[in-house]
């Protein structure tokens, strides 16, 4: 479908892509991940005919068609959202107009024999047979589920979109992409942004996708769940793997473990052939062995090893001044915007040195409550910091509020005072801002250097509270393990809005969902909220129902108490499920102690081309997955039957 041969881009005398090559076959979905900086939106822009290879050559098939999502771009005014989502139907709305014009024509004619009458009709029917066959008797509907999808309400769709934020307008953007259903999707970065609902609706919208995905993520669950190929940019270089991303970094790791290993066995046997050329070079009676041993050596075919871009950003909050035993609190609190209330009677306490996550739909308040908090809204009600409270604020556009025309040194050293300034290049540095890179306009940052580039600001004055809002967008993956530890190891609060589930994942033990006005707290991590809200929904769903199905069979599920043949099939299937859980985890067991052979097996030099011995790992690590997705499904079996007996009872 595209084919990218020899291409190079170049700077000056940089190299930013060095003579990569691969191929984007149909229904691929591939993710491109690497440093920020790395040529991953460049790329992009190359495949999606926005610029041009300094040299090489990139092949599309005849009659392709390509979608571009990029990072930043211009907006056109002058249209509501479901106008502007419309216009993906393009074609099927001039055909509409055509077929309208036609019906118009024949209610004013009378002549129903004549020639001219007759080609109308035979016109009208070709174009209604067009128009059904490019989905014209449902696209108004498709437009309609894709934006409820990615989080617009009804109300949204008469409003002009010159009313929304640049974050809402780019998912307009997307909801273009999606319904023209192109032979190929380019998606740079879709998933800032949107808030966790739209990515999983996303997510099921990309995995059912018939056509080719390419697309830059730095959503670690996000790739794992859509990908199945991943193209990794580093030091100019390619690396392209058949895997999801995370299984990629461990094959990456294994194979780069194997070829040093074979690197030094190698060097070993040079080394050592070497020595023997050099002691009996001169000597007669060993000159057949010392031309043998030439030859052997210009006939080895040298290993090498993988580049490693080892560079990696530096990272530590100040140490955080002293402060109450509250950091924030909120009782009867409430906040919106002239008649609208976004947030009524809430209340909430967080105390010093907790980490907690604001998450739910974007609109429903969080930013909103930060800007309370920061004192730059008043609502009614109370809201209070604690005693001696410092917050340090990273606002979600803090990225975008850069001055363009001045240098990255620049940047920092309007800001910063005292000995600080001093040590600003050493500062720069610990964020991959090097050499002549500090001398860089901010125009021509990427949006992850950006990102960086403000986060300084933020560490040049000691704070006790930290109120980032959506500090992962543009970040790399390695970036945001770095930031991550970061937060980690702040003795100070943090409170983090944001929809990656991954960078939360193990962050925080406190979880504040908001949506419909109100503020609902979950003690646990960001998958146990998740987790639970799957279940609450489930239960809301039963609720209307009579009867509850599973294994084929009805159960009454009746609050006055179980019957005793209703009691009887729920232990019999009470015990079913403990016998299938024993078992599939001695399944289990089995399988990670073959897989653990497997991968000693393959870490030895003979085994490093072993094709067939590779593809059996492959499967013997997808069977272990399957087993383990059908043990959570178990567990959440047997769990369920143990409420209903505890219910019962």
């Amino acid at each position: 479908m595209v084919s990218v041969d020899k291409v190079s881009v170049l700077f000056g005398g940089f190299s930013l892509l060095d003579d990569i090559s691969f191929l984007i076959t149909p229904k691929d979905r591939i993710g491109l991940v690497g440093k920020n900086g790395a040529g991953k939106s460049t790329l992009l822009k190359l495949l999606g005919d926005m610029q041009e290879p300094s040299l090489g050559q990139i092949s599309k098939s005849k009659d392709l068609t390509l979608g571009y999502l990029p990072q930043h771009m211009i907006h056109q005014d002058g249209k509501t959202v479901k106008e502007e989502a419309l216009t993906a139907f393009d074609d099927i709305l001039k055909l509409q107009h055509r077929i309208e014009k036609i019906n118009a024509q024949l209610s004013e004619r009378d002549d129903y024999t004549s020639d001219f009458y007759l080609s109308l009709i035979d016109s009208l029917t070709e174009l209604n047979e067009r128009f059904s066959m490019l989905g014209g008797n449902d696209f108004e509907g498709e437009v309609e589920k894709c934006l409820l999808g990615l989080g617009f309400q009804r109300s949204d769709f008469t409003r002009p979109t010159n009313e929304f934020s640049g974050g809402w307008r780019m998912r307009i953007e997307l909801v273009k992409i999606l319904l023209k259903k192109p032979d190929l999707m380019l998606l740079d970065e879709p998933t800032n942004h949107l808030d966790i609902e739209s990515i999983q609706w996303l997510e099921d919208f990309l995995k059912s996708y018939s056509g080719a995905i390419l697309m830059v993520s730095h959503d670690r669950a996000f790739l794992d769940n859509v990908t199945q190929r991943t193209i990794e940019i580093s030091l100019g270089k390619i690396y392209d793997y058949k895997a999801s991303y995370t299984t990629y970094q461990e094959l990456r790791k294994e194979r780069r473990e194997t070829q040093l290993r074979s690197y030094e066995n190698q060097q070993k046997l040079i080394k050592e052939t070497e020595e023997f050329i050099a002691r009996f070079r001169y000597q007669a009676t060993k000159a057949v062995q010392v031309q043998s041993r030439i030859k052997q050596l210009d006939k080895l075919e040298r290993v090498s090893v993988d580049l490693e871009d080892n560079a990696t950003l530096r990272l530590k909050f100040p140490p955080a001044p002293n402060s109450g035993v509250l950091a924030a609190e909120a009782e009867q609190y409430s906040i919106g915007y002239g008649d609208k209330m976004i947030l009524k009677d809430i209340g909430f306490i967080i105390e010093r040195g907790e980490k907690v996550a604001f998450v739910g739909k974007n609109g429903e308040g969080k930013t909103t409550l930060v800007k309370a908090l920061m004192g730059e809204l008043q609502g009614k009600g109370s809201l209070k910091l604690g005693h001696n409270v410092k917050i340090g604020y990273f606002a979600q556009n803090q990225a975008e509020r850069l001055d363009e025309k001045l240098t990255v040194f620049q940047t920092i050293d309007n800001v910063a005072v005292g000995e600080v300034r001093t040590k600003i290049r050493d500062i720069l540095g610990g964020f991959m801002f090097g050499g002549e890179d500090v001398d860089k306009k901010v125009s021509v940052l990427s949006g992850g250097e950006r990102s960086r580039l403000a986060m300084i600001k933020l560490l040049l004055e000691p704070v006790n509270l930290l109120v980032l809002d959506e500090p992962t967008n543009h970040l790399d993956m390695r970036s945001k393990e770095v930031l991550k530890d970061a937060i980690k190891a702040f003795d100070g609060t943090a409170i983090i809005v944001s929809h990656d589930r991954d960078f939360l994942n193990g962050l925080v033990e406190k979880v504040y969902e908001f949506g419909g006005g109100n503020l609902k707290e979950h003690l646990g991590g960001i998958y146990e909220f998740l987790e639970r809200k799957k279940l609450q929904s489930l239960q809301e769903l039963e609720k209307n129902k009579p009867s509850l199905k599973k294994d084929g069979q009805k159960k009454q599920a009746q609050k006055k108490g179980l019957t005793y043949n209703e009691r009887k099939e729920l232990n019999k299937s009470l015990k079913y499920a403990e016998r299938a859980l024993e078992e599939i985890e001695k399944k289990i067991a089995r399988l990670e102690e073959e897989v653990a052979g497997m991968e000693l097996q393959l870490s030895q030099p003979e085994h490093i081309e072993d094709v067939s011995m590779f593809k059996n790992y492959q499967l013997k690590q997808h069977e272990l997955e399957e087993a383990m997705a059908y043990w959570e499904k178990q567990h959440e079996e047997l769990e369920a039957l143990n409420q209903q007996i505890e219910s019962d009872e």
